[in-house]
């Protein structure tokens, strides 16, 4: 009679409801934006703010922020995350959300953009 091969143990997954994800960290907290003298925030502090109040909207925490301008009326991102996690993580999908943050950084519009594998490169136009 042959021995039993061992169960693997598996890593147990978060919930949806649960603050942290796989590797760990804590899902970020929308913190206020720090603004100039002008009362406008600078770049960084709308970086975090589009990242913070897209997370809480979609529910997962983002990958990347991959550009942000300022305009007339405020903020400009484009802000990855990942939408669907895959074995290898090159499979993973990723999406890619414009959000718009008016000039004392509160969200005022997201459109989701572009869906993709991680893994895919960008070809040149």
């Amino acid at each position: 009679m042959a021995a039993a091969e061992p169960a693997r143990q598996r890593r147990p997954r978060p919930h949806r409801d649960e603050d942290a994800d796989d590797a760990g960290r804590a899902a970020p907290r929308r913190a206020p934006a720090k603004k100039s003298r002008s009362g406008v925030p600078d770049a960084a502090a709308a970086m975090r703010s589009a990242a913070g109040q897209l997370a809480q909207l979609l529910g997962r925490v983002p990958d990347s922020v991959t550009s942000l301008k300022p305009t007339d009326d405020g903020w400009e991102a484009q802000v990855e995350v990942v939408e669907l996690e895959r074995i290898p993580d090159t499979t993973s999908v990723m999406a890619s959300y414009k959000v718009v943050l008016d000039p004392q950084g509160a969200l005022v519009s997201y459109e989701r953009t572009r869906r993709y594998s991680r893994g895919m490169i960008d070809r040149p136009t």
